[in-house]
């Protein structure tokens, strides 16, 4: 297939590469016009306007956005709805929150063209492991793309969720898992460390015993693993943890359709925590318990 590729990141660019290495034709675009023409090396068609990027592919055109979530994205969704004409099918495969897509599928449908979301994970791994897709809008529209769907994903690694939005919204979700998951990780391992067997334990080691019948084995637990094969103490890593906004989504989501979900809920407060550097919380956690308690605090030498 023919597709258009507007977006070259970590996630655009790993995407391009495994269609390339299927067969598919990539046109490719970046506002960074010198990473669309390194892909040429892989045999992309290279793009120094949105506008070439439309005009080079064939009808029905097939143009799968990789953009950051909001402003960005915005723009270009407005570009591509005067762009592609009756018959083309946009994808959102960015992070983008799930209650954007039913608007962009009206606005495209009014003239004619499908819009999907598509919810895609693997990080930078995705080139060699394949991409787990989730995908939300026309079914046609879906069934349209299944062979690149089909290029991306490992076996059994794409669905159809529903309706416009589910592909985000479930994607949102996973996400939202994925921040537990982590938390209970780091949780973990912080307790091994903090032991009397601390200085003697193998995290590396322990991450790899437990990928072999135990239960919690998981893809997170093995790159906890090498992590600590690079590092054993993690000592080149500042306590500081990102968030890339689908975890906060998901606290709102629990809100609003009052879903009890407190592992996922503490998980996005303690990033939150991990960025206070100053750790102005849990100086207020100690002078409280000095007031009700008397208990002990540790003075700063300021």
């Amino acid at each position: 297939m023919h597709v258009g590729m507007i977006g070259l990141g970590r996630m655009g660019w790993n995407m391009s590469r495994r269609l390339l290495q299927a067969g598919h034709q990539v046109v490719a675009y970046n506002r960074t016009v010198a990473r669309s023409q390194e892909l040429a090396a892989y045999g992309a068609v290279p793009c120094e306007s949105l506008e070439e990027c439309v005009q080079r592919l064939e009808p029905p055109r097939v143009i799968w956005c990789m953009l950051p979530a909001g402003g960005v994205l915005g723009e270009y969704v407005s570009r591509l709805a005067e762009l592609t004409e009756s018959g083309d099918i946009v994808i959102d495969g960015g992070n983008s929150n799930y209650r954007d897509a039913p608007a962009h599928h009206e606005r495209f449908a009014a003239r004619g063209i499908d819009f999907l979301d598509a919810g895609v994970s693997g990080g930078v791994w995705g080139l060699e492991k394949g991409f787990c897709l989730m995908v939300g809008g026309p079914p046609r529209a879906y069934e349209h793309i299944v062979p690149l769907l089909r290029s991306l994903a490992p076996e059994n690694g794409f669905l159809y969720c529903g309706p416009s939005g589910a592909g985000h919204f479930v994607k949102m979700v996973h996400n939202g898992i994925e921040y537990g998951m982590m938390q209970a990780y780091a949780e973990g391992f912080a307790l091994l460390e903090h032991s009397d067997y601390g200085s003697e334990l193998d995290h590396a080691a322990i991450s790899r015993v437990w990928q072999h019948g135990s239960v919690i084995r998981s893809w997170l637990l093995e790159l906890a693993g090498r992590a600590f094969t690079e590092s054993p103490k993690l000592s080149d890593i500042k306590p500081y943890v990102e968030d890339s906004g689908e975890g906060r989504w998901c606290v709102e989501e629990a809100l609003r359709s009052s879903t009890s979900a407190p592992v996922l809920t503490l998980a996005v407060m303690e990033r939150f925590r991990s960025r206070d550097d100053a750790g102005f919380a849990d100086k207020l956690l100690a002078a409280l318990r000095e007031q009700f308690g008397g208990h002990a605090v540790r003075r700063s030498a300021s």
